[in-house]
């Protein structure tokens, strides 16, 4: 029987399976919609409005653009290339600033010309107002 000695050390098993998959995405594939990646978003209601928070942390508030047109809401963020440094080589990358667009169909319930936006803690907040319901008062018809 033949003994082999090898002067470096082995390798565990999994730092071979990260050394294969370290280019591959480590996104998941149901949160890209035709190319474009989806960012979560919880919606929430009040008595007065509806809350929208999209999950885009990272990202400058110049950069996404919020746009309302025949009754639906289309928030968008375009990916910037971004410039590599001189003398500088990558070796992994993780962080992803990917272009996103989120649409949503506005109801007859929310005005439009109050819908407001604020970028914080990686958040983006939409405040989604509801119309006031102007409730018909019964009238009184008195008989002639």
């Amino acid at each position: 029987m033949t003994r082999v000695k090898f002067n470096q050390p082995a390798r565990p098993f999994f730092h071979l399976l990260d050394d294969w998959f370290q280019d591959f995405p480590a996104r998941n594939p149901r949160e890209m919609a035709n190319g474009v990646h989806a960012v979560p978003v919880n919606i929430l209601e009040t008595s007065d409005a509806y809350h929208l928070e999209l999950n885009a942390p990272g990202r400058l508030k110049e950069e996404f653009k919020i746009q309302v047109e025949n009754g639906l809401l289309t928030v968008s963020y375009d990916q910037k290339e971004s410039k590599e440094q001189e003398g500088v080589k990558q070796i992994r990358r993780e962080f992803s600033q990917l272009s996103f667009k989120r649409s949503f169909t506005l109801d007859d319930k929310i005005d439009e010309n109050g819908i407001q936006a604020k970028y914080e803690q990686g958040l983006l907040k939409l405040y989604l107002p509801k119309k006031e319901i102007v409730a018909n008062q019964p009238k009184q018809i008195s008989i002639q």
